[in-house]
């Protein structure tokens, strides 16, 4: 159980990092949900949340490649929750296209949404956890931090980084009572994995419906997507006390992906 503490969720109106946001507010943590989206249906998803579980839930429209943005998210959730004890770095964006015809600008944002940005809320809410002796920091990294896949030289590059921030930052606080881990979905029905679809039918001349059959779900030997509420209690898993030997590790969640 999570009572009584904070959780910041990046990316967390929709997919992946809402999944995640609801896993923990059902275990009674208050929620900081950050994300882009519609103003009245982002107040009407902090409404039923508080509700459903009894938590606080704030939010934050801070940009994760704005370091000022992210370093205001992080003293919000201080100021109106009280503070911050869990950490998800969920947010992530993707572009699809031949290394040569990469888009510098899109490399430039990848880099900064998927990779920097976890730096940044790292670094901030360290502190606090240290004076704490508490904390956890779940970064959702992708089986592309640990195999790669044609057309994707950010996003495997940034997901690469991660694991090393990973393990790094485990290793720096393993005796501050803080545990760093990642956690690694093969393909989830998600709007991100949607939106792959038709550029990688383009990029490598096929249909949409093969990309799924043929290049999605051949990865994956179970021959079906992860789901989301599978990787949300994961995260919550490695929030609690359960998990408290648990650090630095990079864990796949994949259907059997990087078990090949």
């Amino acid at each position: 159980m999570l009572k009584g503490k904070t959780a910041i969720v990046t990316g967390s109106t929709s997919g992946i990092g809402l999944g995640i946001a609801r896993a923990l507010a059902s275990q009674h943590a208050n929620i900081l949900l950050n994300g882009f989206g519609d103003a009245a249906e982002i107040k009407k998803l902090q409404t039923s949340l508080a509700a459903e579980f009894g938590v606080k839930v704030a939010y934050s429209g801070a940009d994760m490649s704005k370091a000022d943005d992210i370093s205001g998210m992080v003293a919000q959730a201080t100021s109106e929750l009280g503070r911050v004890d869990v950490l998800v770095n969920n947010a992530g964006i993707q572009h699809i296209a031949p290394v040569e015809e990469f888009p510098v600008e899109r490399w430039n944002a990848i880099l900064a949404i998927n990779l920097t940005a976890s730096f940044h809320t790292i670094r901030l809410a360290l502190p606090a956890m240290k004076a704490r002796g508490w904390g956890r920091i779940i970064n959702i990294a992708s089986a592309h931090a640990l195999v790669a896949s044609p057309f994707k030289s950010a996003y495997v590059a940034a997901k690469h980084g991660i694991a090393g921030l990973t393990k790094t930052v485990a290793l720096e606080v393993a005796e501050r009572g803080i545990t760093m881990n990642a956690i690694c979905p093969g393909y989830v029905w998600t709007p991100l994995v949607q939106k792959q679809i038709p550029d990688t039918a383009k990029a490598r001349g096929i249909t949409e419906q093969q990309v799924i059959n043929d290049v999605l779900l051949h990865a994956q030997p179970t021959k079906t997507f992860v789901q989301i509420d599978q990787v949300a209690a994961l995260a919550a898993f490695l929030a609690s006390d359960a998990a408290a030997s648990i650090t630095g590790a990079i864990l796949p969640i994949d259907g059997g992906w990087t078990a090949q």
